[in-house]
């Protein structure tokens, strides 16, 4: 029996194409935001559709199924709402225009009633209320699960200081994540982004449009020069240093306005990677911030990955936002050889034919 996998908040394709290369069929993406559609089509060759979870009915996704097959279905929610800032302040942000969406995911599972569903999203989901209801409506429709578990992207060959909940869950028996793939000191900066001809902040590489980096102001560039690796802004002279850093409120904030390092894992890539003063985005020996490429290679997209829609005008925050809010691709394939070795094993040989 065949597979086929629909991927509801697919956004720009990263767990899509995760997917893919790990020799699962992906049939169709789901997503609000229609700015995704080019980078998701262009490079999976996967049906885009723009609508809002909110809205859509089991026929929707149904009708993306082929009769007799293996129904997948998989989505990370934005995690906007279960942010690990949020629970430090002590919020659970139900107020939140998002904080519903992983019920109404819950919702097309309950509908839709797919073999195998899987879900990524922030670790602390878990102490949320909406998640132990998401829990329960998986147990009461029949569905194995340990419960999900956090995942440290280093594990698994992914070269971000970023841990990942991922939950899967089967109604054809046990599933559980595979074991860690790499060691944790292997996947480092240098090993994605070293190869990387060399630019200047606010320029453009000749023969890669993406391999782009945002200006950087006077102050910005001499704050850079003072920049050592892995360092702080404290080691800027105190006339560089920032005013919010000098009170009390901004000493822990030490990672903004740093420098990578080569040979160590690189922070969370965020939707504002390429700004230097976010957060650890320095490059490791050039002045200036990460390029759209750079950023898109650490979240492990193909070199190939298409980013830019020629009918659009090129913005440098926009594309920052897709590839920031996606699902790094190596981690979807992590989740589709879990699927994979999860299946009956003629199910599983079938895929391996096919793949």
């Amino acid at each position: 029996m065949s597979v086929e996998i629909v991927d509801l908040f697919c956004g720009i394709g990263g767990l899509t194409r995760g997917l893919l290369d790990a020799g699962l069929n992906v049939i169709a993406g789901f997503d609000l935001d229609n700015t995704c559609k080019y980078t998701y089509e262009k490079n999976n060759k996967v049906v885009f559709h723009n609508m809002n979870i909110r809205n859509m009915t089991k026929e929707d996704v149904n009708r993306c199924y082929s009769d007799g097959v293996i129904k997948i279905l998989v989505g990370c929610a934005p995690c906007q709402p279960f942010s690990q800032m949020r629970y430090k302040l002590g919020k659970e942000n139900s107020k939140d225009e998002k904080y519903d969406l992983l019920s109404e995911f819950g919702r097309m599972i309950k509908e839709v009633q797919p073999a195998i569903v899987s879900m990524e999203n922030v670790p602390s989901i878990r102490d949320t209320t909406v998640f132990s209801d998401f829990l329960k409506l998986l147990e009461e429709n029949g569905y194995h699960t340990d419960g999900g578990q956090v995942v440290y992207c280093p594990d698994y060959g992914i070269p971000q200081n970023r841990r990942r909940f991922v939950l899967l869950a089967s109604k054809l028996g046990e599933i559980h994540l595979i074991l860690p793939t790499h060691k944790r000191n292997e996947s480092t900066v240098r090993k994605f982004i070293e190869h990387l001809p060399p630019v200047k902040a606010g320029e453009e590489c000749p023969s890669d449009k993406l391999h782009r980096t945002a200006k950087l102001s006077d102050i910005n560039l001499k704050r850079i020069q003072h920049s050592i690796p892995g360092g702080t802004w404290k080691d800027w002279p105190v006339e560089l240093q920032c005013k919010c850093h000098k009170k009390e409120s901004g000493q822990t904030y030490t990672s903004v306005y740093g420098r990578m390092r080569w040979d160590a894992i690189g922070p969370t890539m965020t939707t504002q990677f390429y700004c230097y003063g976010t957060g650890r985005y320095g490059h490791p020996e050039q002045d200036r911030a990460l390029t759209l490429r750079e950023g898109a290679l650490l979240q492990t997209f193909p070199p190939n990955y298409d980013f830019i829609d020629p009918s659009v005008p090129f913005k440098m925050k926009d594309i920052a936002r897709h590839i920031g809010n996606a699902v790094p691709p190596r981690l979807g394939e992590i989740i589709g050889q879990s699927i994979i070795k999860s299946l009956p094993k003629e199910d599983n040989k079938a895929v391996a034919e096919n793949g």
